[in-house]
């Protein structure tokens, strides 16, 4: 390929056949990546045939976008013999990174379609509201709120599978109001544990007061049958009533407590769920987020909770305090 007697070529020549820049094959070469075969009695580089195919993978692999380091890996390997995994490995890897950046692109163009789109006195507001999410955005803040909020000693099992429910996932090409609705579900989970900015209020339903990490973990799992069950019910268009999915919830409580299901049980569970601290806010914004028509939301564990807590209150009203017959 080369003229020179030795069958080696100068940097400029190398350039020269690779079509770059004397300085770009000078930068490889410093870096390690493309290995000089000799020097001149000069002290000037000089490349064998192979460095011109080398060099164009190089390119190659930075077009892409491939850092410097991924591709360092990729030319071990194929000097080693085998650069298949690791080329996969490291194109997957751009892959992901390129994911998240055009994600945080979308919610960035959304989150500013949002400012420009509302009236200007209310613009500065909505700026800090959309403005104190990060793109793309991070459910961090909503884990952190929902660990303050269960209880102390509840086991880690048990938190991750109640968080998979409770947390949405923003959608990845997110229309503006679910990016409105995000952001201030954010707003929501950062303020003080009253929720009204005032910092008053308890963090914690009464409720966990009582659990330990056995309880806790018989709440949360009778709980979640519970409003399973509450959600079918829901999604049938049935009005809060009696049945399966109220007396699993009521023994989900009992069973906390070490007590009975009895009519004084339930009226005591009535006025102490009814005197908790209310997250309803929280799961409006979640259907929001999750995208459901307001006309027909999906069921989430706070709008199953609030059904179920209507039923046991419509029990107690008609004075069939105990557990529904059948």
């Amino acid at each position: 390929m080369f003229s020179s007697p030795d069958g080696l070529c100068t940097i400029g020549e190398l350039a020269e056949l690779a079509g770059v820049s004397v300085k770009t094959v000078r930068f490889y070469s410093d870096g390690g990546l493309l290995p000089e075969a000799s020097r001149s009695a000069g002290g000037h580089r000089r490349y064998a045939p192979e460095a011109v195919e080398r060099l164009a993978l190089i390119r190659s692999l930075r077009g892409l976008g491939l850092p410097v380091a991924d591709v360092r890996r990729v030319l071990d390997e194929q000097d080693a013999g085998d650069a298949a995994d690791v080329l996969e490995a490291a194109v997957d890897g751009r892959l992901r990174v390129l994911g998240s950046e055009l994600k945080a692109l979308r919610w960035r163009e959304t989150a500013l379609q949002l400012v420009r789109d509302c009236p200007p006195e209310e613009r500065p507001a909505r700026l800090r509201l959309v403005g104190a999410v990060a793109a793309p955005p991070s459910t961090a803040a909503l884990v952190r709120f929902w660990r303050a909020w269960l209880p102390a000693r509840m086991p880690a099992r048990a938190v991750g599978a109640f968080l998979e429910v409770a947390v949405p996932q923003p959608p990845d090409d997110p229309r503006p109001e679910q990016v409105l609705a995000f952001a201030r579900l954010y707003a929501f989970v950062t303020r003080p544990c009253g929720g009204s900015g005032s910092g008053s209020g308890p963090c914690q339903p009464r409720a966990h007061s009582a659990a330990g990490a056995r309880e806790s973990a018989v709440l949360y799992a009778g709980l979640a049958t519970a409003y399973d069950l509450a959600g079918g019910e829901m999604r049938r268009g049935a009005e809060p009533r009696p049945g399966e999915a109220l007396d699993g919830f009521v023994d989900a409580y009992a069973s906390t407590y070490g007590t009975r299901d009895t009519p004084g049980f339930r009226r005591r569970l009535a006025g102490q769920l009814a005197a908790d601290p209310r997250i309803d806010r929280y799961w409006e914004l979640t259907g929001e987020v999750l995208g459901a028509p307001s006309s027909h939301p999906e069921p989430t564990p706070g709008t199953a909770h609030d059904w179920l807590l209507e039923a046991l209150d419509n029990q107690l009203s008609t004075g069939a305090g105990g557990r529904a017959r059948r």
